[in-house]
């Protein structure tokens, strides 16, 4: 496997991307989500993309303007369109008779393919616990941008959980917190309009669509709300789209059997391409 350094025109900018090699009619773009730059927390995506090109698949990772070692402002993943399409470009210039790119992408990431991906010619996507909440920060998943439907999930967890009994009992739970805690949960919310604007970009793809969600991180908790919402009745209509849930609390699929799962997934999609 060869990997090499590559610079890429984004408008005024560059962005700094590693392409993996492969010989393989389908090629890979991994997006990073949040402010994380290409290579993924503790390196994760350099060796995610290291197994796929094994298999043969080429594999793009860039660092959004602004990020890492990419010029320009960061101005979020709202407005990471040109980034997408500049990295899409790259990869279809370097390999000219490749038939499919394939996207992935995690949490803000995922939902910035979803609303972008069509304009850059993204022929299938990969979307991992889509980010949908309503915030003016970058996704950190701290609590104060948990949603409501996240609470809830977890607060019926643990009053599910007969140990929790005890610890009220035993003083080990702080009663008023948890009291504050579940009337947070109980508040009702509007699907938001970053939310909406992802419904409409599902609703409305032909292209093949998989879902990857880790149904006990705070992320998927909401976009599973969101999802099962009304405001979302025509993307979960759509043929074209699957959902898959793995039984983890890993946002980024870092212990061994969420690594495995995802990547099993991906080398799916891109071997169906």
């Amino acid at each position: 496997m060869t990997r090499n350094f590559h610079r890429i025109g984004c408008e005024s900018d560059m962005l700094a991307a590693t392409l993996d090699a492969g010989s393989g009619p389908t090629a890979l773009l991994i997006v990073s989500g949040g402010n994380e730059i290409r290579s993924g927390a503790h390196r994760g995506m350099a060796r995610l993309a290291q197994h796929i090109a094994q298999q043969g698949f080429p594999v793009l990772r860039y660092d959004r303007r602004g990020i890492g070692d990419s010029t320009g402002d960061n101005k979020g993943f709202l407005e990471s369109g040109a980034d997408i399409k500049a990295a899409v470009a790259f990869l279809r210039q370097e390999y000219p008779r490749l038939q499919s790119v394939i996207a992935f992408g995690n949490c803000d990431a995922a939902t910035a393919l979803a609303l972008f991906g069509p304009d850059a010619g993204i022929d299938g996507y990969m979307l991992a616990n889509p980010w949908v909440i309503e915030t003016s920060e970058e996704p950190a998943g701290d609590e104060p941008t948990m949603s409501a439907a996240a609470i809830r999930s977890r607060y019926w967890d643990r009053i599910r959980n007969p140990r929790t009994l005890l610890d009220l009992l035993s003083g080990k739970i702080d009663f008023a917190k948890l009291l504050k805690g579940i009337k947070r949960a109980s508040r009702t919310e509007e699907t938001g309009g970053l939310a909406l604007r992802l419904s409409d970009a599902l609703a409305g793809t032909d292209k093949d669509v998989r879902i990857l969600l880790a149904k006990r991180d705070t992320t998927a908790r909401a976009f599973l709300a969101a999802w099962n919402s009304t405001d979302f009745a025509q993307a979960r209509g759509n043929s074209a789209i699957s959902l898959q849930t793995l039984d983890s609390a890993s946002h980024s699929f870092a212990d061994e059997a969420a690594k495995t799962w995802l990547t099993e997934n991906l080398l799916d999609a891109l071997r169906a391409a």
